[in-house]
Protein backbone atom coordinates (compact mmCIF):
# COMPACT_ATOMS: atom_id res chain seq x y z
CA UNK A 1 0.00 0.00 0.00
CA UNK A 2 2.89 2.34 0.80
CA UNK A 3 4.34 1.67 -2.66
CA UNK A 4 1.00 2.51 -4.33
CA UNK A 5 0.83 5.78 -2.41
CA UNK A 6 4.43 6.72 -3.15
CA UNK A 7 4.18 5.88 -6.86
CA UNK A 8 0.95 7.84 -7.21
CA UNK A 9 2.31 10.91 -5.46
CA UNK A 10 5.12 10.95 -8.01
CA UNK A 11 2.48 11.71 -10.65
CA UNK A 12 1.49 15.02 -9.05
CA UNK A 13 2.22 17.82 -11.58
CA UNK A 14 4.20 19.78 -9.01
CA UNK A 15 6.08 16.82 -7.49
CA UNK A 16 9.41 17.74 -9.09
CA UNK A 17 9.10 21.27 -7.68
CA UNK A 18 8.82 20.13 -4.07
CA UNK A 19 11.65 20.15 -1.57
CA UNK A 20 12.68 16.85 -0.03
CA UNK A 21 11.03 17.88 3.26
CA UNK A 22 7.76 18.64 1.47
CA UNK A 23 7.83 15.28 -0.30
CA UNK A 24 8.42 13.46 2.97
CA UNK A 25 5.54 15.39 4.57
CA UNK A 26 3.19 14.29 1.80
CA UNK A 27 4.34 10.68 2.03
CA UNK A 28 3.82 10.63 5.78
CA UNK A 29 0.45 12.41 5.94
CA UNK A 30 -1.34 11.56 2.69
CA UNK A 31 -3.40 8.38 2.69
CA UNK A 32 -5.45 6.08 0.49
CA UNK A 33 -9.24 6.38 0.77
CA UNK A 34 -12.11 4.48 -0.83
CA UNK A 35 -15.69 5.50 -1.60
CA UNK A 36 -18.63 3.34 -2.64
CA UNK A 37 -21.06 4.09 -5.43
CA UNK A 38 -23.67 6.58 -4.22
CA UNK A 39 -21.62 7.75 -1.24
CA UNK A 40 -21.32 11.47 -0.52
CA UNK A 41 -17.65 12.46 -0.70
CA UNK A 42 -17.96 16.17 0.01
CA UNK A 43 -21.05 18.00 1.20
CA UNK A 44 -20.50 21.62 0.21
CA UNK A 45 -19.77 23.86 3.16
CA UNK A 46 -20.32 21.08 5.70
CA UNK A 47 -16.75 19.82 5.58
CA UNK A 48 -13.30 20.48 4.16
CA UNK A 49 -12.07 17.06 3.19
CA UNK A 50 -8.75 17.81 1.49
CA UNK A 51 -7.21 17.42 -1.94
CA UNK A 52 -8.17 14.21 -3.74
CA UNK A 53 -6.11 12.47 -6.41
CA UNK A 54 -8.39 9.97 -8.17
CA UNK A 55 -6.75 6.59 -8.80
CA UNK A 56 -9.77 4.59 -9.97
CA UNK A 57 -13.51 4.97 -10.30
CA UNK A 58 -15.55 8.10 -10.96
CA UNK A 59 -16.60 11.12 -8.89
CA UNK A 60 -19.32 13.62 -9.80
CA UNK A 61 -19.15 17.29 -8.82
CA UNK A 62 -22.40 19.25 -8.93
CA UNK A 63 -24.28 22.29 -7.68
CA UNK A 64 -27.35 21.78 -5.52
CA UNK A 65 -30.16 24.33 -5.40
CA UNK A 66 -32.28 25.05 -2.33
CA UNK A 67 -35.18 23.09 -3.85
CA UNK A 68 -32.95 20.05 -4.41
CA UNK A 69 -32.27 20.43 -8.13
CA UNK A 70 -28.84 19.21 -9.21
CA UNK A 71 -26.62 20.59 -11.98
CA UNK A 72 -23.57 18.49 -12.83
CA UNK A 73 -20.41 20.57 -13.33
CA UNK A 74 -17.87 17.89 -14.21
CA UNK A 75 -16.84 14.34 -13.42
CA UNK A 76 -13.46 13.28 -12.10
CA UNK A 77 -11.70 10.30 -13.69
CA UNK A 78 -8.51 8.41 -12.78
CA UNK A 79 -5.59 10.82 -12.81
CA UNK A 80 -7.73 13.88 -12.07
CA UNK A 81 -7.06 16.05 -9.03
CA UNK A 82 -9.97 17.48 -7.05
CA UNK A 83 -9.18 20.80 -5.39
CA UNK A 84 -12.74 21.84 -4.58
CA UNK A 85 -13.04 19.29 -1.77
CA UNK A 86 -10.47 21.53 -0.04
CA UNK A 87 -12.09 24.83 -1.02
CA UNK A 88 -11.89 26.07 2.57
CA UNK A 89 -8.17 26.76 2.07
CA UNK A 90 -8.72 28.68 -1.17
CA UNK A 91 -9.86 32.21 -0.41
CA UNK A 92 -10.87 32.88 -4.03
CA UNK A 93 -13.47 30.09 -4.00
CA UNK A 94 -16.78 31.50 -2.80
CA UNK A 95 -19.18 28.88 -4.19
CA UNK A 96 -19.97 25.49 -2.72
CA UNK A 97 -20.11 22.21 -4.60
CA UNK A 98 -21.26 18.71 -3.78
CA UNK A 99 -19.18 15.65 -4.67
CA UNK A 100 -20.63 12.14 -4.90
CA UNK A 101 -19.06 8.82 -5.82
CA UNK A 102 -20.58 7.68 -9.11
CA UNK A 103 -18.51 4.50 -9.46
CA UNK A 104 -16.55 2.77 -6.69
CA UNK A 105 -13.54 5.01 -6.24
CA UNK A 106 -10.07 4.83 -4.77
CA UNK A 107 -8.09 8.01 -4.24
CA UNK A 108 -5.19 9.64 -2.43
CA UNK A 109 -6.31 12.15 0.18
CA UNK A 110 -3.96 15.01 1.05
CA UNK A 111 -5.17 16.63 4.31
CA UNK A 112 -6.06 20.31 4.07
CA UNK A 113 -3.49 21.41 6.64
CA UNK A 114 -0.70 19.59 4.79
CA UNK A 115 -1.62 20.99 1.40
CA UNK A 116 -2.12 24.48 2.84
CA UNK A 117 1.30 24.40 4.49
CA UNK A 118 3.06 23.27 1.31
CA UNK A 119 1.14 25.78 -0.81
CA UNK A 120 2.19 28.65 1.45
CA UNK A 121 5.85 27.61 1.19
CA UNK A 122 5.98 26.67 -2.49
CA UNK A 123 4.95 29.11 -5.22
CA UNK A 124 4.62 26.30 -7.78
CA UNK A 125 2.02 24.51 -5.66
CA UNK A 126 0.16 27.74 -5.02
CA UNK A 127 0.04 28.52 -8.75
CA UNK A 128 -1.11 24.98 -9.51
CA UNK A 129 -3.93 25.33 -6.97
CA UNK A 130 -5.34 28.51 -8.44
CA UNK A 131 -4.83 27.39 -12.03
CA UNK A 132 -6.80 24.21 -11.31
CA UNK A 133 -9.59 26.07 -9.54
CA UNK A 134 -9.77 28.60 -12.40
CA UNK A 135 -10.21 25.77 -14.89
CA UNK A 136 -12.93 24.21 -12.76
CA UNK A 137 -14.66 27.57 -12.41
CA UNK A 138 -14.85 27.61 -16.21
CA UNK A 139 -16.65 24.27 -15.94
CA UNK A 140 -19.13 25.89 -13.55
CA UNK A 141 -19.83 28.65 -16.08
CA UNK A 142 -20.24 26.07 -18.85
CA UNK A 143 -22.71 24.10 -16.74
CA UNK A 144 -24.77 27.23 -16.10
CA UNK A 145 -24.67 28.15 -19.80
CA UNK A 146 -25.95 24.70 -20.75
CA UNK A 147 -28.80 25.01 -18.28
CA UNK A 148 -29.76 28.50 -19.52
CA UNK A 149 -29.14 28.38 -23.27
CA UNK A 150 -29.41 24.77 -24.42
CA UNK A 151 -32.66 22.90 -24.87
CA UNK A 152 -33.17 19.64 -22.98
CA UNK A 153 -32.80 17.75 -26.27
CA UNK A 154 -29.43 19.43 -26.92
CA UNK A 155 -28.19 18.81 -23.36
CA UNK A 156 -29.22 15.17 -23.60
CA UNK A 157 -27.53 14.72 -26.98
CA UNK A 158 -24.33 16.34 -25.65
CA UNK A 159 -24.37 14.10 -22.58
CA UNK A 160 -24.86 10.91 -24.59
CA UNK A 161 -22.00 11.81 -26.94
CA UNK A 162 -19.69 12.71 -24.03
CA UNK A 163 -20.52 9.50 -22.21
CA UNK A 164 -19.97 7.42 -25.33
CA UNK A 165 -16.55 9.06 -25.82
CA UNK A 166 -15.65 8.52 -22.16
CA UNK A 167 -16.61 4.86 -22.04
CA UNK A 168 -15.53 3.98 -25.58
CA UNK A 169 -18.82 2.15 -26.04
CA UNK A 170 -22.01 2.87 -27.97
CA UNK A 171 -23.98 1.34 -25.11
CA UNK A 172 -24.59 3.60 -22.11
CA UNK A 173 -25.57 1.62 -19.04
CA UNK A 174 -27.58 4.22 -17.13
CA UNK A 175 -31.21 4.44 -16.15
CA UNK A 176 -33.36 7.39 -17.18
CA UNK A 177 -33.26 8.54 -13.57
CA UNK A 178 -29.46 8.55 -13.51
CA UNK A 179 -29.22 10.45 -16.80
CA UNK A 180 -31.78 13.01 -15.61
CA UNK A 181 -29.82 13.64 -12.43
CA UNK A 182 -26.58 14.09 -14.36
CA UNK A 183 -28.00 16.69 -16.74
CA UNK A 184 -30.18 18.44 -14.15
CA UNK A 185 -33.63 17.52 -15.42
CA UNK A 186 -36.71 15.48 -14.47
CA UNK A 187 -36.84 11.78 -15.28
CA UNK A 188 -40.19 12.12 -17.04
CA UNK A 189 -38.81 14.80 -19.39
CA UNK A 190 -35.68 12.77 -20.15
CA UNK A 191 -37.73 9.64 -20.82
CA UNK A 192 -39.93 11.57 -23.25
CA UNK A 193 -36.95 12.91 -25.24
CA UNK A 194 -35.23 9.50 -25.26
CA UNK A 195 -38.41 7.92 -26.62
CA UNK A 196 -38.55 10.54 -29.39
CA UNK A 197 -34.90 9.87 -30.24
CA UNK A 198 -35.64 6.15 -30.32
CA UNK A 199 -38.57 6.59 -32.70
CA UNK A 200 -36.33 8.72 -34.93
CA UNK A 201 -33.72 5.94 -35.08
CA UNK A 202 -31.02 7.82 -33.17
CA UNK A 203 -30.79 5.27 -30.40
CA UNK A 204 -32.24 2.06 -29.04
CA UNK A 205 -33.80 1.94 -25.59
CA UNK A 206 -32.72 -1.03 -23.53
CA UNK A 207 -33.41 -2.17 -20.01
CA UNK A 208 -31.06 -0.16 -17.78
CA UNK A 209 -29.51 1.78 -20.63
CA UNK A 210 -29.48 3.02 -24.22
CA UNK A 211 -27.48 2.13 -27.32
CA UNK A 212 -26.40 4.89 -29.70
CA UNK A 213 -27.32 4.11 -33.33
CA UNK A 214 -26.72 7.42 -35.13
CA UNK A 215 -23.93 9.52 -33.67
CA UNK A 216 -23.99 11.97 -36.59
CA UNK A 217 -27.66 12.77 -35.99
CA UNK A 218 -26.95 13.45 -32.32
CA UNK A 219 -24.24 15.94 -33.29
CA UNK A 220 -26.71 17.68 -35.60
CA UNK A 221 -29.19 18.05 -32.74
CA UNK A 222 -26.63 20.14 -30.89
CA UNK A 223 -26.81 22.74 -33.63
Amino acid sequence: MADVLSDSLDLLPFWDRLTEAQRELLKSRAGLVSFRTGETVHGGDTDCLGVLVVLSGLLRTYLLSEDGKEATIYRLHPGDICMLAASCILDAVTFQVQIDCEEDCRAILIPTDVFSSISEENIYVECFSYMTVTERFSDVISAVERMLFMSLEQRLAAFLLDEMARSGSEEILMTHEQIARLIGSAREAVSRILKQMSLSGLLELRRGGVRILDKTALYKLMG
